[in-house]
């Protein structure tokens, strides 16, 4: 590993450090930085409304930034891997286009509850189950197409249409459906980290460690996948195994994060194209790693931007994400005319 990319690297775990704890002292209740020391170590002497707002609100928001950043960013690493386009994510292969088709129906066109036999489950259970379904569900037909189509340009293609047909459903739904159920599903589209409540911490880490630790595993197979796909067969690469892994992974990822958060725009398709500027590198043992790292440093950013001080509301996040991304993007299209 080169000198500049350990200080890259070490400048990124300090930033994601001091923005952790920018999370946390950031709202609308300003907490002493002491008080704060005192409510993470347990002990007491601290307003009981203060130790609720931390350990209930702010911590848990923060913790969730931080590995939803990390996961977004690492699947946008993938499939630009997998796809040799830079400009490849999780919203252009329509993988949050299809949670957020799913949500929508439970909301627009089931009255928030899904029912099946005797079973009924409804509120915020129902649309993370319908989120994870219509993730994974777009993940399936893409995973199906992809053991068709040998394309790989011609299956982003696909991902793209997939897409546009789940948008353009959930805009038929918004159109039939009723005015709170609307302005409910907008809400959910806006984005937001304080969806993971800090009972719900546990199996929402375990998911996304899980996944991450499967993209570490393939880090070989994406670096051969580099030299080309002719190459990486006569190594013995199974191309079209190692790019179905990918997506598996990739719908795993997008959609816990998509289910419990949202539709977060723009980190899946930034943030590895920042870490590659960063690093200057495309060696996947050091690009994984960093791209985790970048993804958590500017989720928990834009987070920390989302809060309005001395006010009770907080921007919604898909409104700070694109000022961080659309930059990035544009020049990433420019570099590639050059």
């Amino acid at each position: 590993m080169s000198r500049r990319n350990i200080i890259a690297l070490s400048l990124l775990v300090a930033g994601i450090i001091v923005l952790f704890w920018v999370n946390l002292l950031v709202g609308s209740v300003d907490i002493p930085v002491r008080d704060m020391f005192t409510i993470l170590t347990g002990n007491g002497g601290v307003k009981d409304s203060w130790r609720f707002i931390v350990m209930e609100s702010r911590l848990p928001q923060a913790m969730t930034a931080l590995l939803s950043g990390a996961a977004l960013a690492v699947s946008g690493l993938l499939l630009q891997t997998a796809f040799h386009n830079p400009l490849a994510g999780p919203d252009v292969f329509g993988i949050n286009s299809g949670a957020g088709l799913g949500v929508a129906l439970v909301m627009l066109a089931f009255g928030g509850s899904i029912a099946v036999a005797t079973v009924s489950i409804s509120g915020f259970m129902a649309v993370i189950l319908a989120a994870l379904a219509g993730a994974m569900v777009v993940t399936a037909i893409i995973f199906v197409c992809s053991s068709i189509v040998k394309d790989h340009v011609l299956l982003l293609i696909i991902g793209i249409m997939i897409g546009y047909l789940a948008s353009s459903v959930v805009s038929l739904l918004n159109f039939f459906a009723t005015e709170e159920g609307v302005k409910s599903y907008m809400v959910w589209g806006m984005g937001n980290f304080g969806g993971v409540s800090m009972s719900q911490m546990p199996y929402f880490a375990l998911t996304v460690i899980l996944g991450l630790a499967l993209s570490i595993v393939l880090v070989k197979p994406l670096n051969i996948l580099l030299l080309g796909e002719n190459y990486a067969r006569n190594l013995g690469i199974n191309i079209r195994f190692v790019r179905n892994l990918l997506l598996l992974d990739t719908g795993l990822l997008t959609a816990v994060v998509t289910a419990f958060c949202g539709p977060i725009a723009f980190i899946g398709l930034a943030v590895p194209n920042i870490a590659r500027m960063l690093l200057v590198t495309d060696n996947h043992r050091i690009l994984i790693p960093g791209t985790m790292l970048a993804g958590s440093a500017i989720a928990l950013l834009c987070n920390a931007l989302c809060c309005l001080p001395g006010e009770m509301s907080i921007i919604p996040l898909n409104a700070v994400t694109p000022i961080m991304g659309a930059p990035v993007i544009v020049y990433v299209i420019f570099k590639a005319r050059r």
